[in-house]
């Protein structure tokens, strides 16, 4: 099964007052397990950061001027996360953005039962406890050594081991069965029976044990 671990950061909370996206992390996940395929872009608001958003992700009008245009990225974007489930931290804030720049576009939008919203999850698994990425990267002893500042890669590489953990760890991932190659998997092995003969030592020290019983069942069945 392939999911999608989707982050972004933006110049600010509304598309509708003109916040755009300002970069794209995503992490790709098979049955769960991060596969190290990764998409990361930066991406040209077309607009001026507020102070308020740089001091979030550290992202500034200089570094994102050479930057492509949301644009010039969306095919490479929509290639990547194809058609699969998509897992977000607060996932109508990112699918708001995102859909707001497909929409300027005229592309398809992408659906929001795509969606696994792991804030979700985690309020249902653990009611009344913070949800935030942070909390929830401290309550599975994930490293933030490195969060100082937010980055949507950075952030989607954190969310896919949270989400692991939501799961139930690694076990969900794990096989314990061998597998078999065959196309008839309601065939039944049998294991062919093995003859084992005691050793003249042990059929006389049995034959000396039944001398000792009162009418021993096994000269009956002689």
């Amino acid at each position: 099964m392939r999911e999608v671990v989707l982050d972004t950061e933006t110049t600010g909370f509304n598309p509708d007052e003109g916040d755009r996206i300002v970069e794209i992390g995503c992490v790709e996940l098979i049955n769960h397990i991060p596969t190290g395929r990764t998409y990361q872009q930066y991406v040209n608001p077309e607009r001026s950061m507020p102070p308020g958003a740089f001091a979030v992700h550290g992202l500034s009008d200089a570094f994102l001027a050479d930057k492509p245009i949301f644009a010039l990225v969306v095919e490479e974007f929509l290639a990547f996360i194809q058609d699969s489930q998509l897992v977000i931290h607060n996932a109508s804030f990112d699918l708001k953005f995102l859909n707001a720049e497909l929409k300027r576009l005229q592309r398809k939008p992408i659906a929001w039962k795509r969606a696994v919203d792991t804030v979700e999850v985690a309020r249902k698994k653990f009611p009344g406890a913070p949800a935030n990425l942070d909390a929830l990267c401290r309550r599975f002893e994930i490293d933030l050594s490195d969060r100082e500042l937010h980055g949507a890669l950075k952030d989607s590489h954190l969310l896919a081991a949270v989400y692991l953990e939501l799961l139930g760890g690694r076990q969900p991932g794990l096989v314990l069965a061998k597998t078999v190659h065959d196309t008839d998997v309601t065939r039944t092995y049998k294991r062919v029976p093995r003859l084992v003969q005691p050793t003249p030592e042990e059929a006389a020290l049995h034959e000396a044990f039944i001398d000792r019983l009162k009418d021993p069942l096994w000269r009956k069945l002689l």
